[in-house]
């Protein structure tokens, strides 16, 4: 029997998608539960899997375009093979007798004769076990000559593994063995080429700037990190303070996270906040829910969490819909500076950049400080100068004293 595998639906806006890559290859046998292949949307990248066991029969080529519930390939059930018994082994006359050498003694009482299986008597020269022997003692010298020889054996043994070589983060660029080439785009690359072009034409785009002290910071995750992470199991980053920190501003100033509906200014009832992430498919911003309410530890559990669904492929429409602002950090690929372009129909978005050690006038003397510059870019339809100067300001101070807001001062 076979089974119909089908391009699934995954949000009422979307009708097709392409078909990015196969997991499994033609005739390989699957189990229930195994990704399949992979299918790219405008919106997300996600994996078919297998729902019974069989042999995969495919029916689609890599980078088809295929439309919802349409067959792209068949999983040919197959019924589970029946245990097969070993048929019993009949013994011969001799064969029976030569079994039973095991039941043999393996010693006799004196003057008592043996016989060997096969009716013969064994010689009585020639002993059944040899008398065990009472261990020597190991002199110093040949210890030490033992020693040095599996010294050497292990040696001999490391020269012939090669060393294991440390993977580096690195950013993959087009070498120029590509020139002239021509590179279908993905559903998803020209989703973001379309989004992007529509944010700069249909916004009002300006961005201000500022620059913080993260000494504090620094020094908090220096002396607690290790005991944030044994008592909840995450790592303290930076995120998760630039995350507090825009709640806080968010609250104060209610405008940067509102959008334009019409003639109408629609606030937020969450706090739910875009945490762009690169991928090998392009930049994915899932969203971290009603951010307000969490704690440190859970919003760093929820960034990590989120970072590697969209890593994986397996981020869901219901996890980039709805934000109302978003945090991207470019410092992590060494930039220094940008603008950021806000993600429609937001009006806002944070932009982080590299922490670099910096002459700074502290109190009247210079210092070296490590600074990071801060971009906000912003819908000037709905954000006023004064409301963004003053909310990057906001949480400039949050960065550099956060115990006066975590205290209620």
């Amino acid at each position: 029997m076979a089974i119909d595998i089908k391009m699934p639906s995954v949000g009422e806006s979307i009708q097709s998608g392409l078909l990015g890559k196969w997991i499994k290859k033609e005739g390989e046998r699957v189990s229930p539960g195994d990704a399949l292949c992979e299918i790219e949307t405008e919106k997300i990248t996600t994996e078919i899997y297998a729902e019974k066991e069989g042999i995969l029969h495919i029916l689609v080529d890599e980078g088809s375009e295929i439309k919802v519930g349409q067959v792209i390939a068949r999983l040919e059930e197959t019924p589970q093979e029946a245990t097969e018994q070993k048929p019993a082994v009949v013994l011969t006359g001799k064969e029976e007798k030569a079994a039973g050498l095991a039941s043999i003694p393996s010693y006799k009482e004196p003057g008592e004769t043996l016989e060997s299986p096969l009716g013969e008597e064994l010689p009585e020269a020639v002993p059944l076990r040899e008398p065990l022997k009472q261990p020597s003692r190991i002199t110093r010298e040949e210890a030490l000559r033992n020693l040095n020889l599996e010294k050497e054996e292990i040696e001999e043994e490391r020269q012939e593994i090669p060393e294991k070589i440390q993977p580096q983060k690195e950013v993959q660029h087009p070498t120029w063995d590509l020139k002239g080439a021509r590179k279908r785009l993905s559903p998803i690359r020209v989703k973001i080429a379309q989004r992007l072009l529509e944010a700069h034409v249909g916004t009002a785009h300006l961005s201000t700037f500022n620059e913080v002290d993260m000494t504090t910071i620094i020094e908090l995750r220096k002396n607690y990190g290790k005991k944030f992470e044994q008592k909840y199991g995450v790592k303290l980053g930076f995120m998760s303070f630039f995350v507090r920190a825009v709640v806080e501003a968010l609250k104060k100033i209610p405008e940067v996270g509102a959008r334009i509906e019409g003639q109408e200014l629609v606030y937020p009832s969450t706090l739910d906040l875009g945490i762009a992430v690169s991928t090998d498919r392009g930049l994915i911003v899932p969203v971290l829910r009603s951010a307000e309410e969490l704690e440190f530890h859970q919003i760093e559990k929820g960034i990590a969490d989120l970072a590697q669904k969209a890593r994986e492929g397996k981020v869901t429409l219901e996890d980039i819909e709805g934000g109302v602002f978003t945090i991207t950090n470019g410092g992590i690929f060494g930039s220094l500076l940008s603008t950021p372009i806000i993600n429609p129909p937001q009006s806002g978005i944070l932009g982080m950049h590299a922490i670099k050690e910096r002459p700074v006038a502290v109190n009247g003397k210079v210092e070296i400080r490590p600074m990071m510059y801060l971009a906000l870019t912003y819908d000037h339809r709905v954000i006023d100068g004064k409301e963004a100067v003053s909310f990057l300001v906001l949480i400039k101070e949050f960065l550099e004293q956060p115990a006066s807001v975590l205290l209620g001062l």
